[in-house]
């Protein structure tokens, strides 16, 4: 077992053992024990109690981050010509189609979200395999596959995120950066939390939310009370 540096045992320290702490505390918290020389992401882990294996449980879906997400979102809009200079004026970093997918064919994959249309979905099929497995593959359900692709762009570069939860019944999720004021990473933890309320699955029994986890990059993880809503 690796032995903890002077910095993670300082960390540890100022977390109570067995505490579990409120939203906003552990929003502050997770600044005071956040020691990178970079802006360090924090992250939210939320245990829900429900079965992934089955369809009618599965929780998916997107959200808008009242305060973004801290990070300049690369944006790839794999458009039709009509519709390049629409993407373009929204912000999208890269715009094109056929060059694009050639590239994502060699195995270039330098982008946070692929925003398409719907008659451009059938191109992208074959590209499964490369996309799929870094969560790039756009999808209706979270809005990245439209007709509206300037909408799409500007909610992504606003801090709309797309999340799901994993086969362990455990939904991840950025919600900012330990620069970040703990009014605003509150602020966004508690705007993923209310959307996944309203997503609870009518076939989920018992508890559905377990545990919420609240964490920086390479920071310990802070408890936070699971009764919300």
């Amino acid at each position: 077992m690796a032995r903890l540096t002077k910095k993670q045992k300082e960390a540890l320290a100022k977390i109570e053992k067995g505490r579990v702490y409120s939203l906003d505390e552990a929003s502050a918290l997770v600044k005071e024990i956040t020691n990178t020389k970079f802006d360090a992401s924090v992250d939210l882990a939320v245990r829900l109690g429900v079965d992934p294996r089955k369809a009618n449980q599965m929780v998916r879906g997107v959200v808008s981050l009242p305060h973004g997400t801290g990070k300049d979102m690369k944006v790839l809009a794999l458009v039709t010509p009509d519709k390049e200079a629409e993407a373009k004026e929204a912000g999208a970093d890269y715009v094109g189609l056929d060059e694009y997918l050639d590239k994502i064919k060699s195995g270039w994959t330098d982008v946070d979200v692929i925003i398409t249309m719907p008659s451009v979905m059938g191109k992208l099929g074959p590209l499964g395999r490369v996309l799929g497995p870094r969560g790039l593959m756009p999808n209706p359900k979270t809005g990245t596959v439209t007709m509206d692709v300037a909408k799409a762009v500007t909610e992504v570069k606003a801090g709309k995120i797309d999340f799901k939860v994993d086969k362990t019944g455990i939904v991840h999720a950025a919600i900012g950066k330990a620069s970040f004021s703990a009014d605003k990473i509150a602020g966004n933890a508690n705007e993923l939390l209310t959307t996944l309320m309203k997503l609870k699955p009518t076939t989920a029994k018992g508890v559905y939310v377990k545990s919420i986890f609240i964490s920086s990059t390479m920071s310990p993880s802070i408890a936070v009370d699971p009764k919300i809503g």
